[in-house]
């Protein structure tokens, strides 16, 4: 593809910022804004862009847990999008029969052949015997009564399973997952489709988050969080707000700073568009990003990040290598003083890196290569280390740790 980098003559560096996890990204950000904030910059002067969705989550529980107003912009906030709606309303009927309001969601949804008609009956039924509509449903019979089957049969299959494989059953056994799997494959829903499993997929990694941080880790206590998080908080229309947005959303509008967030291969560039050798329109993407920005933009990326509930090692995008090295600010140390990370270990570990299909940067490693000697780097079972040396490429390279 074209060259499509420029820079605005008197303008700053662009600032890269490598984290270790998603939320250790998604906490420097927090701490830019708060520190651009007391120089005076309105949070609505600032902007942070990610190119699929789904991602807008890490970022969302950033910023609620430091208090700053947000708004999405030409979407809406995680807990607030359809399919997350859907799957808690499983959730909460599930942990509360009582709950009317969950059972109109979903109980035509996935479509059960359920009509308007039934459902008005059960309401009647509900008020004249001043019972719930999930006790009304158990004795409607039919296709109603077989929705409480599915509900009752969720309770049981996961009444002994951790918070995590709750929500991953529940998706798959209540026919959401299949819902839009099935709509992925008719061409006019396919974006959106894909859109919402990616959403249904981040609630795995909310969930195991909030396990992994709350002490409670009960189902209840995770429905109250969900609600802490959702609507409430979008800040009002006259209120100095931050604007969260993908770069698809991003085109015609300007701000003072901007934070390119998910810099990695497979989320930007797209895997979807690596797989269809599409990279064209995803530089393109990234140069309206980049353009987004008048006086300061970030760019940062994470070592790792949850993806289905589970840590994944990530590579940094291709295209941070495309950018002229000396338009960039490293804002994390490329050469760190520490030798060793295990003090019970004294043989160096040398493994392939090749988390999750990751391919190793060639030797020797530019700077801006995704494997720097120096650099610091996580493994599920060796821990955290850093790299001395990076041998090969493609999926034979491989690192000394």
């Amino acid at each position: 593809g074209k060259n499509l980098w420029t820079a605005e003559s008197g303008g700053e560096q662009l600032r890269v910022y490598e984290a270790g996890r998603d939320v250790d990204e998604a906490g420097f950000i927090v701490g830019e804004l708060q520190e651009l904030k007391r120089e005076g910059v309105n949070l609505s002067e600032m902007a942070l862009l990610y190119r699929s969705n789904a991602q807008s989550r890490v970022l969302e529980h950033a910023l609620v847990s430091a208090g700053l107003s947000y708004r999405v912009y030409g979407g809406l906030r995680f807990f607030e999008r359809q399919e997350i709606k859907h799957a808690l309303a499983y959730l909460r009927l599930m942990e509360n029969t009582d709950d009317d309001n969950a059972l109109l969601r979903i109980v035509n949804f996935p479509t059960r052949g359920i009509g308007a008609r039934s459902i008005e009956q059960l309401q009647e039924a509900a008020k004249q015997n001043g019972t719930t509509l999930y006790d009304a449903a158990a004795r409607a019979g039919g296709k109603v009564t077989a929705f409480v089957g599915l509900i009752e049969s969720l309770r049981s299959a996961t009444q002994d399973l951790p918070l995590p494989e709750v929500i991953v059953h529940v998706l798959e056994h209540s026919g959401l997952v299949g819902h839009y799997e099935t709509e992925k494959t008719i061409a006019s829903k396919r974006r959106e489709a894909e859109e919402r499993l990616e959403n249904l997929n981040e609630l795995i990694n909310a969930v195991t988050l909030f396990v992994h941080e709350n002490e409670d880790d009960s189902l209840t206590a995770f429905l109250s969080h969900a609600t802490l998080e959702s609507g409430e908080h979008q800040a009002g229309d006259s209120e100095d707000a931050l604007h969260l947005m993908t770069v698809h959303a991003a085109k015609g509008l300007e701000f003072h700073t901007v934070f390119i967030t998910g810099l990695e291969e497979g989320l930007f560039p797209h895997q979807n568009s690596i797989d269809n050798g599409d990279l064209d329109e995803e530089r393109r993407l990234m140069y309206v990003a980049i353009t987004r920005a008048r006086r300061r933009l970030y760019l940062t990326f994470a070592q790792s990040r949850m993806l289905h509930g589970q840590t994944h090692y990530g590579l940094a995008s291709s295209f941070l290598k495309e950018l002229p090295e000396g338009l960039l600010h490293w804002l994390t140390p490329r050469f760190t003083a520490r030798k060793t990370f295990d003090s019970g270990r004294r043989e160096t570990d040398s493994y392939v890196a090749a988390f999750g299909g990751v391919n190793a940067a060639p030797a020797p490693p530019s700077p801006q290569s995704l494997w720097r000697i120096g650099q610091r780097v996580f493994h599920q079972k060796f821990g955290e280390g850093v790299v001395t040396d990076t041998e090969g490429g493609g999926n034979d390279g491989r690192v000394q740790v």
